[in-house]
């Protein structure tokens, strides 16, 4: 998104300021690599820039809490110079999962962090360490509110008021007011890996949608543990599987169109199917992939095609809630959706039935909703400051949002075809056809 001077300034400001607190964090007690590696992501944890779906996130609302959110993954331990692939103990654990032993790192990084550790076991009547996510996002909160505690003594011209700070779960939330702008930070601790896990080494077997637009060393130059269980697993010593560098990645090849459909199917579905909990944005994501494997390039392509698009997630989406199959995009073994109820499941799959009757009208109340939240960050701004500035969020467009052109599109595609049916979804392993069909038509 483009901003004005003033707001750069202000997005810039917040940045160098929690990196700062960070390099203190590092200080305080010397746990954190001292050369550290972050991954800033646009977009916070609520809006499944990054898998970790847990229960315990507060609801932040856009327009009264904050104006724009950022995810930052910060590694608590780094697993460097790896040249085979990474094995990590997942005997304890669901698929996409894993226990993280500290008998892989030297005695000095044990010794640091044998608080946040769970002993599991006696192995030759030696201690085996098992980092834990829990205890290590305690650890994290309790430091980074020391450091903010004494930053807030000593405030300096210029630096953003720390307006909340939150544990969610294993997250730490802050949000900053930096002149007129709030801005939310979900950081995450991780631990980083260079290289590629043993369990996804099948996946770099197989051809994908980006092969010969980015190179494979792009797309497995690490990954990460982050800190969410499975649905019965262990909180205290699971950890999940995240391949959030290689997505950045591979959003790279995906096309304009598509995206512009991802986001619109995204802002319908997230608060329509967040109760009960059953579809993320991640999983939205997870298909999305997966049609870009699926289908012909030279199709995903087409410029004017975002209305298909949209009926098309929306049909894929449907397909995956009625089978409870949506496989993990980097490990297909993985089934993102194996643990939903029937009585959960047929609650999703008729709410998306009544949006896809009237995606044009689902669309639209989407983008009032966003509009209505723009209006109401204008005027809690100018409440603020009778000086501030014009948000970039006004009511002239935010391009990660679906705007009303989409919405016409979907209404002339339905009216034009009077009672058929309208569907992308067809045989994954046939790409030899077109992919798009209305009733037994094929474009």
């Amino acid at each position: 998104r483009e901003y004005d001077d003033q707001r750069a300034l202000e997005i810039h400001t917040a940045k160098d300021f929690i990196f700062s607190m960070l390099g203190m964090v590092q200080k305080l007690d010397q746990k954190l690599p001292v050369a550290n590696e972050y991954l800033l992501l646009s977009g916070g944890v609520r809006e499944g820039v990054v898998d970790l779906d847990l229960d315990e996130l507060n609801v932040y609302a856009r327009g009264t809490d904050y104006d724009m959110d950022f995810t930052l993954l910060v590694p608590a331990l780094k697993l460097h110079d790896r040249n085979q692939p990474v094995t990590l103990d997942m005997r304890h654990s669901a698929l996409c999962h894993s226990w993280l032993s500290l008998r892989l790192f030297d005695e000095g990084t044990i010794s640091k962090w044998k608080g946040c550790c769970t002993i599991a076991d006696h192995i030759n009547g030696a201690t085996n360490y098992f980092f834990s996510p829990t205890k290590v996002a305690d650890w994290f909160y309790d430091s980074i509110s020391i450091v903010l505690s004494e930053i807030q003594k000593k405030p300096q011209r210029g630096m953003p008021k720390v307006e909340k700070v939150e544990k969610n779960g294993t997250i730490i939330s802050i949000i900053l007011g930096v002149g007129s702008s709030r801005m939310l930070y979900d950081i995450v601790p991780v631990v980083s890996f260079k290289g590629w896990p043993a369990v996804a080494q099948s996946w770099l077997m197989e051809n994908h949608f980006w092969d010969g637009k980015i190179t494979e060393e792009e797309v497995i130059s690490g990954f990460y543990l982050v800190p969410a269980c499975s649905y019965k697993g262990k909180k205290d010593n699971e950890w999940r599987l995240s391949f959030a560098r290689s997505e950045v990645q591979l959003k790279k090849c995906i096309s304009g169109s598509l995206m512009q459909a991802y986001q619109a199917c995204k802002a319908i579905i997230i608060k329509l199917l967040s109760r009960p909990k059953a579809i993320s944005p991640y999983h939205l994501r997870s298909m999305m992939l997966w049609a870009c494997d699926r289908l012909p390039a030279s199709y995903l392509a087409q410029e004017d095609y975002a209305a298909h698009f949209l009926l098309g997630l929306i049909d894929d989406l449907q397909h995956c809630l009625v089978n409870k199959m949506c496989p993990n995009y980097f490990i297909p073994q993985c089934n993102m959706l194996e643990h939903l109820s029937e009585e959960t499941v047929m609650l999703h799959a008729r709410k998306l039935s009544s949006v896809r009757s009237d995606p044009a009208e689902h669309l639209r109340t989407a983008i009032e909703h966003v509009k209505a939240a723009n209006r109401l960050t204008l005027k809690l701004q100018r409440r603020g400051s009778t000086t501030s500035i014009p948000s970039p969020q006004s009511d002239g467009g935010d391009p990660n949002q679906p705007d009303d052109r989409l919405a016409k599109k979907l209404q002339q595609l339905v009216t034009e075809n009077p009672g058929k049916s309208i569907s992308v979804f067809i045989n994954p392993d046939d790409v030899t056809r077109p992919h798009f069909r209305i009733d037994d038509k094929f474009f």
